[in-house]
């Protein structure tokens, strides 16, 4: 089971390897830049291969590289779309320094467009901004639906990987915001995988977040909460880290945390299976 949360890189690829090891995850998730602005730390090669080399090491999984929250690429502003998509490209050039890793990111909101317009653009920037045999798998995070954010359903994300046409584009599902989007994972999971499945494609899920919900099902307001401790419960996550559609997936915790809670929750998953 990979399992692992969200760490700071302002100290470094290696640095954030040797953090995750110490509250016993083996994979984890970094913001590219600032996520809330648009400011790029400058990347240090020799760092890079040493995480690389540490990761293969400790038997690491993937890692599940985070675009910023403000790279809206559906905007309805032509500039600030143009400024996301040099973002996009930016980003991914970053990630492939350290190849066969996932960089993940939320679809945006139309802002009025329309959804197909959004549909359109996102695709739009994803087809100039992924170069041939990229060494990176960029994913689609499934989103609450709050709004006019594209990615609460899965046929929106589908849209776009049709759109996108090409293999090396996957999906990331997480668990708070699908259950706020209405897909109903504490009671029917198996249901909403096989929705999953014939709408998308279960080949196309490579990432897990895993986040309880302050929200009841359906309420598309996309508030995490610490695991067991929301409206999903424990046994939600009982069954999604035992689902075997799931379980050999990177599993990345973004709950309202510090190192000591995700030390504690990377531990409480890991005894929901009692085969890890």
């Amino acid at each position: 089971m990979y399992l692992g949360c969200h760490l700071s890189a302002a100290k470094g690829m290696c640095s954030m390897v040797q953090t995750a090891r110490s509250i016993g995850a083996n994979t984890f998730a970094y913001f590219t830049r600032n996520p809330r602005g648009s400011r790029a730390k400058r990347e240090d090669p020799a760092d890079i291969q040493a995480a690389g080399e540490a990761m293969a090491a400790l038997s690491f999984g993937p890692l599940v590289a985070h675009g910023s929250y403000t790279m809206n690429l559906s905007t309805a502003d032509p500039e600030d779309r143009a400024f996301a998509a040099s973002v996009l490209a930016e980003d991914l050039a970053r990630v492939a320094a350290l190849p066969g890793n996932f960089y993940n990111f939320h679809p945006g909101s139309h802002v009025g467009q329309g959804t197909q317009a959004g549909i359109e653009q996102v695709a739009q920037a994803l087809r100039t901004a992924m170069a041939p045999n990229y060494p990176v798998t960029v994913l689609l995070e499934t989103m609450a639906g709050k709004g006019s954010e594209l990615g609460g359903r899965f046929e929106e994300l589908r849209a776009i990987l049709d759109a996108v046409g090409r293999k090396d584009l996957g999906v990331c599902l997480d668990t708070c915001h699908v259950w706020d989007a209405g897909y109903d994972i504490q009671n029917h999971l198996d249901a909403v995988l096989e929705a999953f499945d014939r709408i998308i494609g279960l080949d196309r899920l490579k990432a897990l977040h895993l986040n309880d919900s302050k929200n009841p099902l359906g309420s598309r307001k996309d508030r995490h909460a610490r695991i067991g401790e929301g409206y999903l419960g424990i046994e939600t996550f009982r069954a999604v880290v035992c689902h075997p559609a799931l379980k050999d997936l990177p599993m990345i915790l973004e709950t309202p945390n510090e190192l000591p809670g995700y030390q504690a929750e990377i531990k409480l998953l890991r005894g929901l299976d009692t085969k890890s």
